[in-house]
């Protein structure tokens, strides 16, 4: 077991891109977060590298319209990608960041492990189930996040935990499930936990790399 640790304090912004084409370089590590444009996902990225504004949060869903790329170190990269699912965008916008998105997860080589950030009170929406199906499929190890889970007392966040975990055992993938809270730093050493061991992962293993079939 390597015994090396990731300083996600050190996280800092390397650019933002409209699609792969003007990414970093695909070598290394990187691992995704994807969710719907309320999940919560920028809130989950500033808790994890405690950094309050590292990804910018905004009370209008939908502000995240290109691939943000954070580097923890030489060739360990934390990505933020595009919200889904939010209706009150202009077709042709949200056109344009789900061909982005899905460029993004079927083509990037450096794509190990993705975190889907759902929020606790309203878990496996379609586009959720789409999302984990295709990760599972193309054998990518998965962290489902159930965020704003302060929202619920602890008798009900559980439950609501271990009906997720049953659910998802339908897709036959690496899947973990874990509440979290942004607000009250719940489940952030479970997250942190694996986000490390993927990060420390050989950079060589490489996911299959199916057709998302336009789920986005």
């Amino acid at each position: 077991m390597d015994n090396k640790q990731i300083n996600f304090n050190s996280a800092h912004f390397i650019t933002s891109a409209p699609d792969i084409t003007q990414m970093p370089e695909d070598s290394g590590i990187e691992i995704a977060f994807a969710g719907r444009s309320n999940a919560g996902k920028s809130s989950a990225l500033n808790a994890i590298t405690q950094q309050k504004s590292l990804a910018r949060t905004s009370k209008t869903p939908g502000r995240t319209q290109l691939i943000n790329v954070f580097e923890l170190s030489e060739g360990k990269r934390l990505i933020d990608l595009p919200g889904y699912g939010y209706a009150k965008v202009p077709e042709q916008m949200k056109l344009k960041w789900q061909a982005a998105l899905s460029e993004y997860l079927q083509k990037r080589e450096s794509l190990k492990g993705l975190v889907v950030l759902m929020d606790i009170r309203h878990p496996l929406k379609d586009i959720d189930q789409q999302l984990l199906q295709w990760a599972c499929e193309s054998r990518l190890p998965v962290l489902a996040l159930l965020t704003k889970c302060d929202k619920l007392k602890p008798g009900a966040r559980q439950s609501e935990v271990l009906k997720v975990r049953q659910a998802v055992k339908v897709y036959g993938g690496d899947i973990r499930v874990e509440a979290f809270s942004s607000l009250k730093f719940l489940g952030l050493d479970q997250a942190k936990a694996i986000l490390t061991e993927w990060l420390l992962q050989d950079e060589n293993s490489k996911p299959d790399t199916n057709q998302l079939d336009d789920i986005l």
